[in-house]
């Protein structure tokens, strides 16, 4: 539990913190400025570059929203009648367009269909400028109509419009996240909030302080998705071998490196199809992710796993490894039959589908430093070795 609010509020929830803390010291008004033109722009700029180099038009398109929101602000808010329209108009759209721009799929930045929604984001302050030049009180009250009648309402910062869309977006947003724990949602989250900030404190440079900071929340959300991408297996959800790699660089003196491998997975994947073979790896990724002594687990690559004991000696090691393989041996998997019903019955109602049992069993390697082998690569190459000596005598078993 600590590690997840650790990873939700870190870094998105102390980058909107600090976005608070900025535009409420008044430090923001003190600066050149140069400075709060200069930095911001900084923000969209590189954010657009890294959105177009990593093919990730949500991170451009929002980048976009924010930009437009922040000069439309910047340059009109403040001032009676046209600014505090632009104000409201942009308490309104940011975050229907923030939501918006969340629920739709990547479809490229340059492609036909990623112009299309450019388009229609530049459209819109184009849009309503008409309409209001046509008839601004009409425009004016239509955008700050009151939906509900309660004189606490009445006085809140911003049209109830504008907070309904704020609110039904920070609700989907946390629904996602409770959904898939991803660092897309939780930038989305994070920079909808600051976003919010930006429209609550004075037009400005305290604004575009946040405007800034929500662009900088969805640019960081991006890097982490990459560095996730890169160091952490997609299918089972532990780190992958680079990841393993670098830890290898980390290492002191002692610690020991187990090799495992899923008994006769080939033939368990000739038989039940790949499908079900995914099933079997990611069930015994998370055996292995539970592994005592401090070990921590890698996939290495197809069914063959690497967990590392920092401080652990091979026959400390060893004790931890067997209590694994029984673990993964005792829980057994089960193979659902293809009569399985699409839809979950009702509770009550019987189940007919066919359903069989294996037991799924583990191989295991392990090795730690001596005189001859002391770099860690030759250590893992021990530990194969030794993988290869518990398969040869019979599978399911530790050697070291």
């Amino acid at each position: 539990m600590a590690r997840s609010l650790m990873s939700f509020f870190v870094p998105g929830g102390l980058l909107f913190l600090a976005a608070v803390a900025l535009a409420a010291s008044g430090l923001p008004s003190q600066a050149p400025p140069a400075v709060m033109t200069l930095a911001p722009a900084a923000v969209w700029a590189a954010g657009m570059l890294l959105g177009w180099r990593f093919n990730r038009s949500r991170l451009v398109f929002a980048l976009v929203v924010l930009a437009v929101a922040d000069q439309a602000i910047g340059r009109l808010g403040g001032r009676p009648g046209p600014g505090e329209f632009v104000h409201q108009a942009a308490a309104l759209l940011v975050p229907a367009n923030l939501l918006g721009i969340f629920l739709l799929r990547e479809r490229g930045v340059v492609a036909g269909r990623g112009l299309g929604r450019l388009a229609i984001i530049l459209l819109q302050p184009v849009v309503l400028a008409a309409f209001h030049f046509a008839s601004p009180a009409a425009v004016a009250a239509a955008v700050a109509y009151p939906l509900l009648a309660y004189p606490i309402l009445a006085k809140a910062p911003l049209p109830q419009a504008a907070l309904l869309a704020f609110t039904i977006a920070l609700i989907l947003f946390a629904l996602a996240l409770v959904r898939r724990r991803g660092v897309q949602e939780e930038g989305f989250f994070w920079a909808t909030l600051a976003a919010g900030g930006g429209l609550l404190v004075h037009p400005g440079p305290p604004a575009t302080v946040c405007f800034g900071m929500a662009g900088l929340i969805l640019i960081v959300a991006v890097i982490e998705s990459a560095y996730g991408m890169a160091f952490r297996d997609e299918l089972t959800g532990i780190p992958a071998r680079r990841a393993l790699n670098e830890a290898m660089l980390r290492l002191g003196s002692k610690y020991a490196l187990a090799m495992v491998d899923i008994d006769h997975f080939k033939k368990f994947n000739d038989t039940y199809g790949h499908d079900v073979g995914d099933q079997v790896l990611c069930m015994v990724a998370a055996k292995m992710a539970g592994v005592g002594g401090g070990g921590r687990t890698y996939r290495y690559g197809g069914e063959e796993f690497t967990i590392l004991f920092p401080g652990k000696t091979a026959r400390e090691a060893a004790a931890h490894l067997e209590t694994l393989r029984e673990t993964i041996a005792g829980a057994g998997f089960v193979i659902r039959g293809k009569d399985r019903p699409k839809v979950k019955p009702q509770k009550g109602q019987a189940v007919t589908a066919s359903r069989k049992q294996v037991t799924i069993t583990v191989s295991i390697g392990v090795a730690g430093p001596g005189a001859r082998s002391a770099d860690p690569q030759e250590v893992l190459k021990a530990a194969d070795k030794a993988l290869y000596r518990a398969k040869k005598n019979g599978r399911n078993q530790v050697a070291s």
